[in-house]
């Protein structure tokens, strides 16, 4: 009875090897995925990503839970997603800001330290007004800027955000001497209607629904090419200067995280991006959406990295810990 015992436990463990092995990402996933935002409820960031993330979630048949996680330009959404394992259940809606904060020295390490899936869209990055102010165009702020230096305000996201960049670019090129001031996503709006600032930094998507109302006045914007939904606003490079750069939103994960759970994320990603409803946010928004995998966007962000880091430097804000 013994020796029969003996017989077939040696019989199973034969035949179980003998069975294919399944990688634990085949199977993925198997439980909820935390969406990390890195900026706060009710901004573009947010409304975006909560809209990605439900169609994401349709595709891959577990819940993609958006989460809040704000500051340091991103930095802590960044370092969060970083230090989490590596398995695909933590996911950043990263921007621009993966580069502006690494680069301002919010975090002691550059974008190549999270492995990135795939850009989803693109959008103009602006420079909006009140409506009810006396500048009616840029020529008429950056003027009144050069006529009383350090006195108007500019505001932002934080230091380190994109916005903050966009400002930054703004003054540096027009040779606008003004204050700027890093007021969050929650209160940047707020504080251009109030009169509390004179102008802000804005993705498109975070000044259009004012500018539409009448309530803002976007008087210019950083990317090369006028934007269909902006139509009679002109770029910087209209005006002279030698700048095409634009927001971007996509997606990144831990450094690690498996082959073939990253080509399951940049194929929910793709088809939450292209969905009707995603669409229709983008014809709103004025965001254009063309979504890429992890080679093009690496690609993408080494070059826009340099960008940056160039600025940065040039107007005295770069602060990177990392060589480059």
């Amino acid at each position: 009875m013994k020796a029969h015992r003996i017989f077939c436990v040696v019989l199973i463990a034969v035949f179980a090897a003998a069975l294919p092995l399944q990688p634990a990402s085949a199977a993925y996933p198997e439980k909820p995925i935390q969406f990390i935002i890195p900026f706060g409820a009710g901004g573009g960031a947010d409304i975006e990503g909560r809209l990605l993330a439900k169609g994401m979630a349709k595709e891959l048949g577990v819940p993609v839970v958006a989460i809040n996680k704000t500051g340091a330009g991103g930095a802590v959404t960044y370092t969060f997603v970083k230090n989490s394992k590596p398995d695909g259940y933590t996911v950043a809606w990263n921007s621009t800001s993966i580069l502006t904060t690494t680069n301002i020295g919010n975090v002691p390490w550059d974008y190549t330290a999270l492995d990135h899936i795939g850009r989803v869209h693109f959008q103009p990055l602006t420079v909006a007004v009140n409506a009810k102010s006396k500048w009616k165009t840029v020529k008429d702020f950056v003027a009144d800027c050069k006529k009383k230096p350090n006195t108007l305000k500019i505001g932002h996201a934080g230091t380190g955000s994109t916005t903050h960049l966009t400002a930054v670019i703004f003054t540096d090129m027009t040779g606008c001497k003004a204050i700027l001031v890093p007021l969050g996503v929650k209160r940047r709006n707020a504080a251009l209607l109030s009169g509390e600032v004179d102008a802000m930094g804005a993705p498109l998507t975070g000044a259009i629904r004012l500018a539409k109302a009448n309530k803002f006045r976007i008087i210019t914007h950083i990317t090369g090419k006028r934007n269909p939904a902006i139509p009679d606003v002109p770029t910087m490079k209209e005006m002279g200067h030698d700048i095409d750069f634009d927001h971007f939103r996509g997606l990144s994960v831990p450094k690690g995280t498996p082959a073939a759970v990253k080509a399951k994320l940049v194929d929910a990603m793709t088809k939450s991006a292209n969905s009707a409803a995603f669409k229709k946010l983008a014809k709103t928004k004025g965001f254009t959406i063309d979504p890429s995998g992890p080679e093009e966007f690496g690609k993408m962000l080494a070059k826009r990295d340099k960008i940056v880091a160039d600025i940065m430097k040039a107007t005295g804000v770069y602060k990177s810990k990392v060589k480059k």
